[in-house]
């Protein structure tokens, strides 16, 4: 699995990336972040989910390829689903490690 993450905008508008390969991961952590993908339900929700425009706010895209399916969803921090905070969490550890 592959995961591209991209958070944007902020008080700052400093933008924040990440790829991750889960061939290059240990096996415990490659378990934990294909769990994560799997709880969210992530190959299932919309490609974008609206949220009204606010300054200041946290944007994300986040594109996950498994075997031949790839989905991208774009959402803002407001209208962040309930399911995604646990991968949203650990891909923002992984872009302050990069």
């Amino acid at each position: 699995m592959k995961i591209f993450f991209e958070r944007s905008g902020g008080f700052a508008g400093l933008i924040m990336t990440t790829s991750i390969d889960t061939e290059t991961l240990s096996s415990t952590e490659a378990n934990q972040v294909c769990q994560m993908v799997e709880a969210a339900d992530f190959f299932n929700l919309p490609a974008t989910i609206a949220s009204p425009s606010q300054p200041d706010r946290f944007h994300y895209q986040i594109t996950v390829e498994e075997g031949d399916r790839q989905h991208t969803i774009q959402f803002g921090e407001s209208a962040m689903p309930d399911r995604l905070p646990p991968l949203v969490d650990w891909l923002l550890e992984r872009c302050k490690q990069d």
